[in-house]
């Protein structure tokens, strides 16, 4: 790769990752986003056909993969959850490196889990020069989860609780950013970081 910096953008659920993300790209920075690379994986055909298989014809919709039926069938189901990733992962991986090794500049890869996958990182040769964790506090998380998914608290903590613990990510992370207050103030931190990088 010929790139000059990869960096990782983290965070956990309603902690405004893609805020951030959507910050760098309105400022011109490329990203390279996992789940919109997720999203047009499961409708490749090798894919679609493996899914089928495997989770039922019903999961497809017009041609398009029914996202939150598929979050129900393997939410609770590890096994289920397994081999989703092992139908997708590969090519997700693949597409993911085919976009950074496409640039020559600065390039964030948004990769929501980035720490509950850290193996697959490395068995798929994904090097990062930085992770940048965007951070709430466990109350601002869940209270926004709940007001932005319109559930109850019980199940905000359980979606929650299914990712690695924001706090870990915080001790993993070499750049926090402290989305706790305006977004205003969030972008401040991003821009501040952006600057000193160049």
């Amino acid at each position: 790769m010929n790139q000059n910096k990869v960096i990782g953008l983290t965070g956990s659920i309603a902690t405004g990752k893609s805020q951030v993300s959507r910050f760098l790209k309105n400022k011109g920075i490329k990203v390279v986003d996992a789940d919109l690379i997720a999203r047009d994986v499961a409708n490749f055909e090798s894919v679609k056909n493996k899914i089928k298989e495997e989770f039922g014809e019903d999961l497809y919709k017009k041609g398009s993969l029914d996202r939150k039926k598929l979050a129900e069938v393997v939410f609770k189901n590890e096994k289920s959850r397994e081999k989703l990733n092992q139908i997708m992962h590969p090519e997700i991986y693949k597409e993911i490196k085919r976009q950074i090794e496409g640039s020559n500049d600065l390039v964030f890869v948004d990769i929501p889990l980035f720490f509950e996958n850290e193996e697959l990182n490395k068995k798929y040769g994904l090097n990062f020069d930085e992770i940048w964790l965007v951070y709430v506090d466990r109350a601002t998380q869940i209270k926004r989860l709940m007001e932005r998914d319109d559930i109850s608290r019980e199940y905000a903590k359980e979606k929650i609780n299914s990712q690695f613990p924001i706090e870990e990510k915080k001790e993993k992370a070499d750049v926090i950013i402290d989305n706790s207050g305006t977004l205003d103030e969030t972008f401040a931190q991003v821009y501040n970081k952006l600057k000193k990088m160049c």
